[in-house]
């Protein structure tokens, strides 16, 4: 096969098509552009679950003085019942699940309450016969929430067992949803883009009908004729992937890899430029095959040949 005389025709195509090129070049950009940014917020969430479910732990609420729940009907948890739930955590029963138990006092509640709180004047007024005795727990497997408080819930002077993981789902709850929308308009636009794909080789093979005619006559192959028609489309991709690829990787190390916003979100396993770099190869690769493919299949349905 004669790569100069493809590659001859290629970029004569190109030329000849230049604004159609570039059309489907910017099309691509978007598209990788909203599939990169789905790939790396679920990335995010997935290194946020990571962390986090690691630290969470669950709060075993002792009742207080004047509770209304109907556990708390006999009044406020007697310090045996406190140590009945304490030992049971600590027992040969639990020890499968629970990693470690740390009691709350009053006195203890009542300083981290003001330290959380601190700006507040209302809480200099707070005694501590005003807060509740808790454990915290931390699991052996988060996950595993519900058979502690199936264990625990039921037991007297215990009015609520809380999972903190229930404080953070609503945060990834969002986040997940901002994935599904980027997928869905990265979706959309493949869409587009295939089908901007499949006009151009149309449109292309139409112009040039006769100089595809005349190289069926001199004995060219399918393939002599289809691959400068594909290098085409796959020209475009590659010129719109590699500006996808080159504006999420800026777009994260500014965003992200600044020292000033590593500092406001010290608690937060940032994603960063080698998340994007292990996603670069794929939409490169992924642009550069269905761009190939949605021009073969063009090939054979419009131009015949």
């Amino acid at each position: 096969m004669r790569i100069g005389f493809v590659l001859s025709q290629t970029f004569k195509g190109i030329k000849s098509n230049r604004i159609m090129v570039a059309s489907l070049a910017l099309v691509t950009f978007v598209s990788l552009m909203f599939l990169g940014a789905a790939g790396l917020l679920q990335t995010q969430v997935q290194n946020m679950k990571d962390e986090w479910y690691e630290r969470v732990e669950i709060s075993v609420f002792m009742c207080p003085i004047n509770s209304t729940k109907a556990q708390c009907a006999s009044g406020e948890a007697t310090q045996e019942q406190i140590d009945d739930v304490n030992d049971f955590l600590r027992s040969d029963d639990m020890k499968d699940y629970v990693q470690e138990v740390y009691v709350e006092s009053k006195e203890d509640a009542l300083e981290n309450f003001q330290k959380q709180m601190k700006d507040s004047t209302w809480v200099e007024a707070l005694r501590p016969e005003d807060m509740q005795v808790s454990l915290r727990v931390k699991l052996v497997n988060p996950e595993e929430y519900k058979i502690l408080s199936d264990e625990v819930g039921g037991r007297p002077g215990v009015e609520s067992v809380i999972d903190q993981r229930q404080q953070l789902q609503p945060i990834f709850n969002v986040l997940n949803g901002a994935t599904v929308i980027s997928a869905v308009l990265a979706a959309t636009m493949i869409v587009t883009a295939l089908l901007l794909i499949i006009t151009m080789v149309r449109l292309s093979a139409m112009f040039r009908s006769r100089d595809t005619a005349i190289m069926r006559v001199v004995g060219a192959s399918n393939a002599l004729i289809q691959i400068p028609f594909i290098l085409e489309g796959v020209f475009a991709a590659l010129i719109g992937s590699l500006l996808a690829s080159a504006t999420l990787f800026g777009g994260v190390k500014y965003l992200f890899e600044r020292s000033d916003t590593e500092q406001r979100f010290i608690f937060i396993n940032l994603i960063d430029s080698g998340d994007v770099l292990m996603f670069i190869p794929w939409l490169i690769l992924g642009a550069l095959l269905l761009t190939a493919g949605a021009s073969f299949i063009a090939l054979r349905r419009y131009t015949k040949v």
